[in-house]
C-alpha cells in the first residue's frame, strides 16, 4: 500500500512532489506509518526500485523457460519493453533515482538475472552466437537496456513501435532472421 502510494506520487507529481507526507496521504496512512517501515525517503525509493525490478526479473526468468530460444529472446524483449512502457514515467524516474542513490546491489541483480536468462537461451540457439556466449549475453543485455532506456528518456510511449526495433537489434546481433511480431 505504501509502495504503491509512493509509485503514484512519483508518477503524478514527479520528484519535486515526492515527499513522505505526499506518499502517506496517497497511501491513506499516517506519515508515522511510512517511517515505521522506511527510515527515510531514500529507503522508500530503494524499496520501490526493488519491487519494480523484481517484477522485471520474474518476467525475464519466466521468458527464459520458453519452448524455443527464439521465443525466449522475443519474450525477454517483450518483458523489458512492457516494464518500461506499462508505467513509463515511473520507470524513468526510478532509473534516475537508482543511479543517484547508487543502488549497485539492485543494478547487479538485474544485470545478473537478465544476462543469465540470455545465456540460458543462447546455449540452445542454432547457429551459435557470433562471440563467446557470456559475452553475447552481456552484449544483448546492454543492447536491450540501452534501446529501451533511451526510448523512455525520449518519452516514447508506444510499445508496439519499440518492441520491433529491439527485436531487430537482438536478432540482427545474433545473425538470425528478423523476428517480427
Amino acid at each position: 500500500m505504501i509502495l504503491e502510494g509512493a509509485a503514484r506520487v512519483l508518477e503524478e507529481q514527479g520528484l519535486a512532489g515526492y515527499t513522505t507526507n505526499a506518499v502517506a496521504e496517497r497511501a491513506g496512512v499516517s506519515v508515522g506509518s511510512v517511517y515505521q517501515y522506511f527510515p527515510g525517503k531514500e529507503a522508500l525509493t530503494a524499496a520501490l526500485v526493488a519491487r519494480e525490478t523484481g517484477l522485471l526479473i520474474a518476467a525475464v526468468q519466466e521468458a527464459a523457460e520458453a519452448a524455443t530460444p527464439e521465443l525466449g529472446l522475443r519474450r525477454i524483449v517483450q518483458a523489458a519493453v512492457a516494464h518500461q512502457m506499462s508505467r513509463p514515467r515511473l520507470a524513468l524516474l526510478l532509473d534516475r533515482e537508482e543511479n543517484r542513490l547508487q543502488l549497485d546491489d539492485n543494478l547487479d541483480a538485474v544485470t545478473r538475472a537478465i544476462s543469465s536468462a540470455f545465456l540460458a537461451l543462447l546455449g540452445h540457439l542454432e547457429p551459435r552466437p557470433p562471440v563467446e556466449a557470456e559475452t553475447a549475453a552481456g552484449d544483448l543485455f546492454a543492447l536491450v537496456r540501452g534501446i529501451v532506456d533511451a526510448a523512455g528518456e525520449r518519452g516514447e510511449r508506444a510499445s508496439d513501435a519499440l518492441e520491433p526495433r529491439v527485436l531487430r537489434a537482438v536478432f540482427g546481433y545474433l545473425g538470425l532472421p528478423a523476428a517480427m511480431p
